[in-house]
């Protein structure tokens, strides 16, 4: 299992990017949360087989349809076996 943390930038907020994601993260088997930010762009911790991370992150780098994302980032954390996926407000 590995965990990462993802900030995506763009046009992220208001075109249904975290429900999306929840929807990405339940059919890869990847557990975490995703919410918003203040400045614009979405949050996510996501942690799965590498694998399974691995989609989720090429998924978060073009987001859902009506999405435009400019810039991700992503960082390697330690999984905590954190159960299911939340959208956190």
């Amino acid at each position: 299992m590995v965990r990462v943390h993802v900030v995506v930038h763009g046009m992220v907020q208001g075109v249904g990017f975290r429900f999306s994601a929840r929807v990405e993260a339940q059919r890869h088997g990847v557990t975490g949360w995703v919410r918003n930010r203040s400045d614009g762009a979405v949050e996510a911790e996501l942690e799965g087989e590498p694998a399974a991370i691995d989609r989720m992150l090429a998924w978060f780098d073009e987001g859902p349809p009506g999405a435009s994302v400019t810039s991700m980032t992503s960082s390697d954390l330690e999984p905590t076996g954190e159960p299911g996926f939340r959208v956190l407000s």
